[in-house]
């Protein structure tokens, strides 16, 4: 990568307290992150050490106590409501453990959502939808309420909506988490094909020994800090 290039995305010095001053609670402290483009990760730690946090943080979904998040080189919260709102709607994916779709309506309207609230065309969006649901096995159930459909299908239909607009980074928190160990396996792998064939930069917050594994890159939240799992081996030996 050329040298003078901006990492995707970087953190400076990332803090978020919780509480009033004199009683808060520091749930991440002076956290410094690169992640480039095509990069994948495992955010692995205890319940409840602000792994989610991290991760909202990341996707500007919150705010950060102190510190900055940049993204190829802007720092986010610099910005206004709204234009953090076009950034996470154009760059950014996501995928949670409550897949959050809407259960009334089909697969490919859940998967349209994020265009039609960019105001795109329904005829554009219903093309790409169609063709991503596709890309996760989804082909034959396009116009299946989501409501009727199997955990494993609902995850696939929440992963096809967090890719339709092709973002650069996908941000997913346990997305294994309430599926079966073989429905977990497979909705692991459609996210490494993504990032394969996409070249979609994945964040992971995970439970999953057997996901931070595949991901290949597994960062560790400890007591409010950030240590590469690789790195904290090495110093061990």
């Amino acid at each position: 990568m050329n040298k003078e290039q901006a990492p995707l995305i970087e953190t400076r010095g990332l803090v978020k307290r919780f509480g009033q001053p004199e009683v808060a609670i520091e749930v991440l402290k002076s956290i410094d992150l690169r992640l480039d483009e095509g990069d994948r990760v495992a955010v692995v730690g205890q319940s409840g050490v602000g792994k989610s946090t991290l991760l909202h943080i990341l996707g500007t979904l919150d705010r950060p106590t102190a510190g900055q998040v940049l993204f190829k080189g802007v720092d986010v919260f610099s910005q206004t409501s709204d234009e953090l709102a076009q950034l996470r709607n154009r760059f950014l994916g996501f995928v949670f453990q409550f897949h959050h779709l809407l259960p009334e309506f089909s697969a490919i309207e859940n998967v349209m959502m994020p265009g039609l609230l960019q105001s795109k065309g329904s005829a554009e969006m219903r093309e790409r939808a169609q063709a991503i649901l596709q890309e996760v096995g989804l082909g034959h159930r396009l116009d299946h309420a989501v409501g009727k459909m199997s955990g494993g299908e609902r995850q696939r239909v929440a992963v096809a909506r967090a890719l339709v607009l092709d973002p650069a980074v996908v941000l997913a928190d346990e997305p294994t988490g309430n599926l079966d160990p073989e429905t977990g396996e497979q909705v692991a792998d459609l996210l490494l094909q993504m990032n394969q064939e996409h070249g979609t930069t994945l964040i992971v917050v995970t439970h999953s020994a057997r996901m931070a594994e595949k991901l290949g890159r597994t960062l560790v939240l400890e007591d409010g800090l950030l240590v590469d799992e690789a790195k904290a081996r090495v110093e061990l030996i």
